[in-house]
This record gives C-alpha cells, structure tokens and sequence, in this order.
C-alpha cells in the first residue's frame, strides 16, 4: 500500500534556520531516505516552496487565480514523501523516523489510491 506523508511546520519557523541548521536537518533526512530507498519503499519526495511562491485557483464562476495559497493555519504544507509500506503502523514507523530527523512540525499519513497503475515506481 502506498502512503502519503505529509510535512507540516511552521514555515517562519523553518525559513528562520540558517544553511547550516537546514544542511543538518536535511542529512538526518536523508538517512531515513536512504534507508526506505534500499528497501524498495521509497516513492516521490518533493520540499515544497514557501507559500509565498504559491498560487491558488478558487473554483468561483468564474474561476479566480490569485497569489498565495490563503490557508488560515499555525503550519504549512513543506513538503511529502510517498512510501511502500505494509500497513498504516508502518507508515507511522516511517514518520516516526522522519520525526526524529526533523524538530517540531507534525506529520499526516494518508493512504493513496493510485488512479494509473505503473505510474509511480
């Protein structure tokens, strides 16, 4: 079953870290990616832009496009990782990992229904 992980934090809080803070984090990750790409469970991983690179089309009639993504929360989509894993607890072993990688922040686990099988590898 592949799962979506979901990244959460705080986008001040993460853009506030120095190269050196954000080099750090991202080789703790990168361990856990390691890890999950020898074992043939690693899909996509993608870090997200700030929000402020963002845009948003809002299905109005008719449809609008506007700057920024105007979601009204404490933490920001960052980034995902989609992952092969067993069953939703290894899923959450997974983001466990990646949690201890990277402080604060929360991580959302969804399943994904793939809609064109071969797709994703």
């Amino acid at each position: 079953m592949l799962y979506a992980v979901l990244c959460y934090h705080d986008e001040d809080f993460v853009g506030s870290w120095s190269k050196e803070q954000d080099a750090a984090v991202m080789a703790k990750l990168a361990v856990v990616q390691e890890k999950l790409a020898k074992q043939g469970r690693l899909g996509p991983v993608a870090r997200l832009l700030p929000t402020t690179a963002a845009t948003t089309l809002r299905k109005d009639d008719p449809p609008l496009v506007i700057d920024g993504p105007y979601a009204e929360t404490k933490e920001q989509l960052l980034g995902f990782y989609i992952v092969d894993c067993e069953n939703l607890d290894a899923a959450l072993e997974v983001a466990r990992d990646l949690g201890a990688a990277n402080p604060g922040g929360s991580y959302e686990i969804r399943p994904v229904g793939v809609f064109r099988p071969g797709a994703v590898s």
